[in-house]
């Protein structure tokens, strides 16, 4: 079974489908809410999950009835939360999502808890990180967290992912310690400098990041596909076609699953597809954790296509 070790966030997500996002200062009336659990962290360990690794996960949550939940939730899905620890100084991140009838989205987070993760606690886990065979990272966390993690995985012989997001400023020290980076469009625009609006920019991007030290860089851009950098080979992966509801969790989506196939030992040929086909099917349901596909869902679907 493939191991993957997840350091990252836990909200609570309260998702409002409304039939148009609203423009600044505007009310939109007429949604629908939905309250569950999210957070990219704790979204990508059960994407994982649910496509048959092994996962861990290393988090902190508020000392408070969310963060009791959500414990208890991704402990259900089969997730070792040992390293999910609770603190008395901040309540559980909180998330407020709209989505229009699209499925486009606008977030707005409370990171609370998340924030108050540091370096000593998560070094307290050392050992779930050693045990892993891919380790995921994104910036809802301090980033010294995320660099102790990175450092700790490396020193350990564990592969390292890196979804920056949401973006902000990487050193080179940073981005060196990264195996597979994978930002989206606005991500690789905002961390290469560069706009990225097709492939050809996309690709720009992506030979800048490598030079600045990153790894293998794979952006995603949504009905576009993946653009995926390897050395100096540049591959693009054409998205899976479904009609999208709600595409809060694609992104969360296609690293969980991208970890699980490195951590099989997949090629990017394998993984990628593996990848694509679970961020298209969470765009046809709503939520975050809610529509994150099985793994038979996601290999039914790829079969599906190979047979037209």
């Amino acid at each position: 079974m493939p191991r993957v070790t997840v350091v990252g966030s836990a909200n609570v997500d309260f998702t409002v489908a409304l039939p148009r996002l609203p423009r600044p200062g505007e009310t939109v009336s007429g949604g629908t809410l939905l309250v569950n659990h999210g957070g990219k962290g704790a979204n990508q360990a059960v994407a994982a999950r649910r496509l048959g690794a092994d996962v861990r996960m290393i988090g902190c949550v508020g000392d408070d009835s969310s963060g009791a939940a959500i414990r208890a939730a991704l402990a259900a899905q089969g997730i070792g939360v040992d390293g999910l620890v609770a603190t008395e100084s901040a309540a559980t991140g909180t998330a407020l999502i709209a989505v229009d009838a699209e499925g486009r989205n606008q977030i707005a987070v409370a990171p609370g808890a998340n924030h108050r993760l540091t370096v000593e606690m998560a070094r307290a886990h050392e050992d779930d990180i050693a045990w892993a065979q891919v380790l995921l990272c994104q910036l809802e966390t301090p980033i010294a967290v995320v660099r102790w993690a990175l450092e700790t995985a490396r020193r350990h012989g564990v592969e390292t992912m890196l979804n920056p997001a949401p973006a902000q400023p990487l050193s080179e020290e940073i981005l060196g310690l990264v195996g597979h980076l994978t930002p989206n469009e606005g991500e690789a625009a905002a961390l290469s400098g560069l706009p990225v609006a097709d492939l050809d920019s996309a690709r720009e991007a992506a030979v800048r990041l490598a030079a600045r030290g990153a790894g293998r860089v794979l952006v995603t851009m949504g009905a576009q596909g993946v653009l995926a950098l390897d050395d100096d080979t540049a591959l693009h992966f054409p998205a899976f076609p479904v009609t999208a509801i709600d595409t809060t969790a694609a992104g969360d989506a296609f690293n969980g699953a991208l970890a699980v196939g490195l951590a099989a030992g997949g090629k990017l040929e394998q993984a990628i597809p593996l990848a694509g086909a679970a961020a298209a099917l969470a765009c046809t349901r709503r939520g975050a954790q809610d529509s994150l596909p099985l793994r038979q869902d996601v290999e039914r679907y790829l079969q599906s296509l190979r047979g037209k």
